[in-house]
């Protein structure tokens, strides 16, 4: 798998270089880390104990082409909409998540072998992404680069290439069996990683640091076209309220760096 990575990044900057010698785009480079609220099968949909709960950490390396600006000869591009308006980011991210059941069904004041089956279970999952987003700024990119302590408002769309790896298991001993399970996730669970696409938006800003950083923050969704990713998968015709796929809240803050 690191191999895909390692590929993978190169054809991105590859394309990225080639492209710049062509067209005479410039480069930023960046890092992104901030909390990821994942919501999955673990836990009470729309409870915020699960929200809060199952929380962890994303960490991520990214690449901007500025279309606004050409590196090779140090002036500013032919005054467009587009060149002035969007810039287009690759990424590659980490983020993993511990997981468990909260909301009402663990209350301590259930005593049921369910309610005890739940408050057992355990999972984890870890996820690497890597794509693209295209970012759309409703103010001028010059005007901000050319202003200190300016802002940047941005939103973005774009897809996502996802290596998960989930793990599934129970305080109470084994997965599948009538002492650990709850009846609704019997053959319902897997620690076996696998591949999947996901879409992304964001909403964000960023603060003009210096004549070549920019600071960063942006929130965003991003949606998985899976219902695997933590591991879990009851029976969606029958278990309604575990029918939707996996997804998550990312809260970025970064750094941005200007190649010149």
């Amino acid at each position: 798998m690191p191999k895909i990575f390692i590929i993978t990044l190169l054809v991105l900057f590859g394309v990225s270089n080639s492209a710049n010698a062509q067209f005479g785009f410039s480069h930023e480079i960046g890092v992104i880390v901030g909390p990821v609220a994942f919501q999955s099968d673990y836990g009470e949909r729309h409870d915020f104990s699960t929200n809060a709960g199952n929380t962890g950490y994303g960490i991520g390396i990214i690449h901007y082409l500025n279309f606004s600006y050409k590196a090779d000869c140090n002036c500013y591009t032919p005054e467009t909409y587009f060149n002035d308006h969007f810039k287009l980011r690759s990424e590659l991210s980490y983020n993993k998540t511990e997981l468990q059941h909260f909301g009402k069904w663990v209350d301590d004041s259930r005593t049921s072998l369910f309610a005890d089956q739940l408050r057992a279970m355990r999972g984890s999952t870890a996820v690497t992404n890597i794509g693209m987003q295209l970012e759309f700024f409703p103010l001028s990119i010059r005007d901000f680069t050319a202003t200190l302590g300016s802002w940047a408002p941005f939103i973005s769309l774009g897809g996502q290439f996802s290596f998960y790896d989930p793990e599934a298991y129970s305080l109470l001993g084994p997965m599948n069996s009538p002492i650990s399970t709850p009846i609704k996730y019997y053959n319902a669970t897997t620690n076996q990683g696998g591949t999947v696409w996901s879409i992304v938006g964001s909403v964000g800003t960023r603060y003009k640091l210096t004549e070549l950083s920019d600071l960063m923050i942006d929130l965003r969704f991003q949606y998985y076209f899976s219902n695997w990713v933590d591991g879990l998968n009851p029976d969606p015709t029958i278990y309604t309220e575990n029918k939707a796929n996996d997804w998550n809240v990312w809260l970025n803050f970064g750094y941005i760096y200007y190649l010149q």
